[in-house]
């Protein structure tokens, strides 16, 4: 498997960028976004993801661990193959995915090219509750709305007390997290109320 590589970058393609690593030349798919990164001449790391098939071996590059981490969790998705995949973080940042599979809101999804109606649904469905890690990071939170980032961790505070993720997110969804002294605090407080009325 190969985790990683480090080395220079000997040209720059629509999607995908030639690295030199010790005088061997790897053959690596980015995004567009990644790709507006890289210097031709320039030393660069990327985190990769190895694709094994039986007529091919094919490396997906990304800059930073949210995004690889992401590849492979859509990987999982059924319908999800590694080019749409590498598609969906072309066209959506760590940020938007998340927001999207927290909020329910498979639109998001639809707008990627290749991407129809029912994967749309299905990487909401099958990503949900995958996300923990990515939902801590502080540079993919820091990017969402702020309503959106007290849904998520009043959500994740409700789940680690012991609520179903679903019967959490209805109860956070019930709420108004858009108000200007909404609070993760006033919000969590209020989720909690409607929980024990509604059990």
């Amino acid at each position: 498997m190969i985790a990683s590589l480090r080395g220079t970058v000997l040209s720059v393609r629509e999607n995908t960028c030639i690295v030199d690593v010790h005088g061997v030349g790897y053959a690596v798919n980015i995004t567009p976004t990644h790709k507006h990164s890289l210097t031709v001449g320039s030393e660069h790391t990327f985190l990769t993801s190895l694709i094994v098939r039986e007529d091919s071996m094919t490396l997906f590059g990304f800059e930073n661990p949210e995004s690889l981490e992401l590849f492979e969790l859509l990987l999982s998705v059924s319908g999800v193959g590694p080019r749409s995949a590498l598609a969906v973080l072309a066209e959506l940042s760590p940020a938007d995915i998340l927001t999207a599979v927290v909020n329910e809101d498979d639109t998001v999804f639809k707008k990627v090219t290749g991407v129809g109606p029912k994967t749309a649904k299905l990487i909401i469905v099958q990503l949900a509750g995958k996300l923990t890690a990515l939902s801590h990071s502080e540079a993919v939170v820091a990017s969402i709305p702020a309503s959106s980032a007290i849904t998520l961790s009043v959500v994740q505070a409700l789940v680690g007390l012991g609520w179903n993720e679903k019967v959490a997110k209805d109860a956070v969804n019930s709420l108004d997290t858009s108000s200007s002294t909404a609070t993760t605090a006033s919000v969590l407080k209020d989720a909690l109320a409607a929980l024990s009325r509604n059990s």
